[in-house]
């Protein structure tokens, strides 16, 4: 174990635009990570619902939404494994090493034609690598720097910027390479990615890094070994016997597995906040806070619910609802997925200096995840529009669309960054690494309830989806208006 001190004077603390030579290393593996998986990701929706003469699997588009939402769900469920991993058994930085391995494995698969079989194996892959390199790369950028060194929030803010640029370009390139060829070499190209960032990081990261994420900081002695191997093997069984009765059962569906996922995906935030709440070293003031923060949660989760499904019903309805045609030229439906990051980049910024200017005259915490939820109301009521207009029948503007990912970028600015904070304000301080985890099972749990909602849009009218969603995000906000005076008393102090 080193100390923080050790950890910090180990980095070279100049050389990358006055911060430390380990950011030029973090920032451009992430770029590389966001880039293979961005660009997989903008793609794997069509690959799945492609007829096979078209270089698809051919399955219905209902099936491949809701596997699109099952594989978000895990990848955000795989973080918190991730996170154990490199807290007792790696380090952050191998943790972050051989994630980036099995994410260009999955990638690799998905390059070579294959059946649904060869799908799944390579989303196992991605799911694990996915969950031990997010989290844990993070981790390192903060390991670099003093706790009181005034330049972290700058570097956080250079590295995230890298994971956008690197998440804007991959679909332009990935969508142009398969549309003009086939889908296989779109992957080829995100494994190319994961390939390069691998490369960065293994020639930098002994030079850069110091020994920022080089040992585990939880390690485990002999008796916590055998505790994790006896755990571990009880899972694998566990995992395998059911397996067996839902294959005996005629079970062993993708429905049935959706549904198993939105349960966990309900289930275990649920759990997180009963233990938390119901531990003797959680004080009163913390059981407040905690109470306070389930509506945040919860608004989260709606938020997350719409914002996610830009890769899988907004993905489906550019894909056979827009007219792509600009001249001679057809638009790859996959590059409206570089609007998302391409917006986050310009208002990102923008959202930063005005929480400067306004300082203690800006909206409350509450106050700004109301607003959020009212944007991503807004981004899908404006669907409803051209879907009424078209009648169901003719292509809409592509800019409606435009327009939709714009609006619920707005929110995310209002809720992602702020919700970071707040999780680190109102969590218990015995429970802060959990309380963190949980936040990123907002999405988690949004996306396996996205796993239900996907099959009513195939059910309903397009302007009775986006309206009945957009509506449930409003009502919402209000409710959580209407709720913002008791949860600003419930968290006890903190802005």
């Amino acid at each position: 174990m080193y100390s923080k001190e050790e950890i910090v004077k180990s980095v070279p603390q100049k050389g990358f635009f006055g911060h430390p030579k380990g950011l030029f290393t973090l920032f451009f593996t992430e770029f590389w990570e966001r880039f293979s998986y961005y660009g997989m990701r903008a793609i794997l929706i069509f690959y799945m619902y492609y007829e096979l003469h078209e270089g698809g699997l051919g399955l219905d588009r209902v099936t491949a939404n809701s596997i699109m939402a099952i594989y978000g769900s895990l990848v955000y469920m795989s973080g918190v494994i991730g996170g154990w991993l490199a807290d007792r058994v790696w380090g952050t930085r191998k943790a972050v090493f051989y994630g980036g391995i099995l994410i260009m494995l999955g990638h690799i698969i998905l390059s070579f034609p294959g059946a649904l079989t060869s799908l799944f194996i390579s989303m196992f892959f991605i799911v694990m690598g996915t969950g031990l390199l997010k989290p844990n790369v993070s981790a390192v950028v903060g390991d670099m720097y003093a706790p009181n060194d005034n330049r972290r929030d700058a570097g956080f803010s250079i590295f995230v910027m890298g994971i956008n640029m690197g998440a804007f370009i991959a679909p332009l390139i990935v969508g142009a390479v398969s549309k003009k060829l086939n889908f296989h070499y779109g992957f080829a190209i995100a494994a190319i990615g994961m390939l390069l960032g691998l490369i960065m990081f293994w020639m930098t990261a002994k030079k850069n890094l110091g020994l920022a994420g080089s040992v585990p900081t939880n390690p485990m002695d002999k008796e916590d070994k055998k505790k994790a191997i006896r755990n571990f093997a009880i899972g694998i069984v566990v995992i395998i016997a059911l397996g067996a009765v839902a294959y005996a059962t005629d079970n062993l569906t993708v429905a049935a597995f959706s549904l198993l996922i939105t349960t966990l995906g309900i289930a275990l935030p649920t759990a997180f906040f009963i233990i938390m709440y119901r531990s003797p070293k959680t004080t009163e003031d913390e059981k407040s806070r905690l109470l306070a923060y389930i509506p945040l949660f919860v608004a989260a989760v709606m938020f997350w619910a719409i914002q996610e499904q830009g890769a899988t019903i907004l993905a489906t309805y550019a894909d056979t609802r827009t007219n792509l045609l600009v001249g001679n030229f057809e638009i790859p439906a996959a590059w409206f997925q570089s609007l998302n990051p391409l917006f986050v980049i310009v208002l990102a910024p923008l959202f930063a200096l005005l929480w400067v200017k306004w300082g203690d005259r800006g909206p409350s915490t509450p106050m700004k995840f109301v607003f959020s939820l009212f944007f991503a109301g807004l981004s899908f009521f404006v669907m409803v529009i051209p879907s009424v207009l078209s009648g169901g029948e003719t292509l809409i503007s592509p800019w409606w669309l435009v327009l939709s990912f714009f609006l619920v970028v707005v929110g995310e600015m209002l809720l992602s960054p702020v919700g970071l904070s707040a999780t680190t304000k109102l969590a218990p301080a015995a429970f802060a690494a959990q309380t963190m985890s949980l936040w990123f099972l907002a999405s988690a749990a949004a996306q396996a309830i996205n796993a239900q909602l996907v099959r009513v849009y195939e059910v309903v009218s397009d302007a009775t989806y986006f309206g009945m969603i957009g509506g449930a995000s409003i009502v919402l906000g209000l409710v959580l208006l209407i709720c913002t005076p008791l949860i600003s008393k419930a968290m006890r102090g903190v802005k």
